[in-house]
């Protein structure tokens, strides 16, 4: 497919000396071993796709000690083939690792789809964790590994939301599923920082020592941050301060607290009641106005439907984070890769990735979620009742019910809390709803499924209850938009759907 080209001679003068003209250059080869929990993991397909074509170079399956080996990867200078490797097995998702000879990415496939498959609705993203290879002369690569998962480990756990007073019968206080905070939750570091014991997070004491103003400027401002400004004596140096991405600027939230919606008690200074920027772009192809997402910190609501997150014309408030999430629980990324801005987002990619495929379906009415091992329940419209309703009903929920045929008995299952239905969410996608109910067949022909809908019938332009009450108003609850997967605070009255979990 990628041919080097021979010259050769002809006509040469008698006498002339033999020329010498470059060899081919040497074909190249990628190698690397599937593990599961450390343990090899044989009979998975692994899959070379080379980006230049658009096609399929070569599959392989992994051996008894979980090896796999691509042999004869015609090289070139000029042109060189760009491969992109990823695995699959049933009832796996895997995440890859590799050497500097390739970086590990998460990749566009939409275009390798037919268009109306399943929803019909056209083009709706599905993005591939991958190993990136450009096959240049020399330069074979090995240790191209891949982990697999499968719910019995997993990647990220999530953490307590902070709700403390229970509303109902198996809401969010009266189950406290999540990592519990440690004690103090943040340590004041008497340098103008502030780092948060249960992320690892460090943050900007002084949460509006920046002025309100657009997206851009805030990035900009933040990027410049260093020791010396805004009450800092951490040494700090320019460009090592960023903009949170919205799991970040999430983790800050308390629903327990309002008017600031933060842990009381924390040593933070001058925080706002208004909205903050996230460094996470809105993911709509930057087409019409830009928005980026943010958050009303009087309360915790997500900032999506107004001109309030508008990129070029908002004034909202600012706050610079530092270093990694490698605390108590280590924070998801958003999934936003496509960068808009330098430092923002998807240029800077700051949290644990996703897995491809992220879900296995179970054959039972469930699904699991490799990146943090919950369980969910598959068929997405059987439960739409009024808040309270919906609460009962899922604590009720079992085997035989809502397509369940997995055993499961009646208290197995609780309505999602607000950080568990927001970890589904993945910021390269504008329509989760049409995502997660998409039938995704392949252009190659013979034409077949690739991958089934994620769940079944996920209702579009409506809201998913958590069973986390808004601490502001009580006879609210926060919702997840199917759509944009923003958090919006709802009446308890309303008629939601429930996408139970276990």
């Amino acid at each position: 497919m990628f041919v080097v080209a021979i010259l050769t001679s002809c006509g040469a003068s008698v006498g002339s000396s033999l020329m010498n003209f470059p060899a081919a250059a040497p074909a190249n080869t990628v190698s690397g071993t599937v593990t599961f929990k450390g343990n090899p993991l044989p009979g998975a397909t692994v899959i070379a796709f080379v980006k230049n074509t658009n096609t399929v170079y070569q599959t392989t399956k992994t051996n008894a000690d979980g090896n796999y080996k691509f042999s004869g990867i015609e090289t070139s200078s000029d042109s060189p083939a760009k491969l992109q490797l990823w695995v699959n097995k049933s009832g796996y998702g895997f995440y890859p690792s590799a050497t500097a000879a390739a970086k590990v990415t998460r990749a566009d496939h939409t275009a390798d789809f037919m268009s109306n498959a399943g929803s019909g609705i056209n083009n709706i993203p599905i993005h591939f964790t991958v190993i990136d290879y450009v096959a240049l002369p020399d330069a074979s690569l090995t240790a191209a590994n891949f982990a697999a998962y499968n719910g019995t480990n997993f990647r990220v756990t999530l953490a307590r939301t902070g709700q403390t007073i229970s509303y109902a019968p198996g809401d969010d206080a009266s189950l406290h599923k999540g990592v519990p905070w440690p004690g103090p939750r943040f340590a004041d570091n008497q340098d103008g920082t502030v780092t948060d014991n249960l992320t690892g997070l460090i943050w900007l004491q002084n949460a509006t020592c920046f002025s309100a103003t657009i997206w851009s400027t805030a990035l900009t401002e933040v990027n410049q941050l260093a020791t010396g400004a805004c009450d800092l004596n951490d040494g700090s140096t320019a460009g090592q301060w960023r903009l949170p991405n919205l799991n970040e600027l999430e983790s800050l939230i308390d629903v327990s607290a309002s008017n600031p919606a933060v842990p009381a008690g924390s040593p933070f200074s001058a925080i706002s009641n208004g909205v903050y920027w996230s460094s996470t772009s809105y993911f709509d192809a930057e087409g019409g106005s830009p928005h980026a997402w943010s958050i009303r910190f009087s309360d915790g609501r997500y900032m999506n439907d107004s001109t309030a997150n508008v990129k070029a014309s908002a004034n909202n408030e600012v706050w610079a984070v530092k270093g990694r999430s490698r605390g108590v629980v280590k924070l998801q990324s958003t999934g936003m890769y496509v960068a808009y801005t330098p430092g923002d987002d998807g240029s800077v990619q700051a949290g644990v990735p996703p897995t491809y495929p992220r879900w296995v379906d179970n054959r039972n009415g469930t699904i699991t979620d490799t990146v943090t091992s919950l369980i969910w329940l598959k068929r997405a419209d059987c439960i739409n009742q009024p808040w309270p309703a919906a609460v009962a009903a899922v604590d009720n929920l079992a085997s035989g019910q809502c397509g369940l045929t997995d055993g499961t008995s009646v208290g197995t299952w609780r309505m999602p809390n607000r950080n568990e239905m927001q970890s589904l969410g993945d910021r390269m996608q504008n329509n989760h709803a049409a995502f997660f109910d998409q039938t995704y067949i392949l252009k190659a022909s013979p034409q077949t499924i690739y991958q089934a809908p994620i769940f079944t019938n996920f209702v579009v332009s409506d809201y998913y209850w958590t069973s986390t009450t808004n601490a502001t108003d009580p006879t609210e609850a926060w919702t997840v938009f199917s759509n944009d997967f923003g958090v919006y605070n709802i009446s308890k009255t309303n008629t939601g759907y429930t996408l139970a979990v276990r």
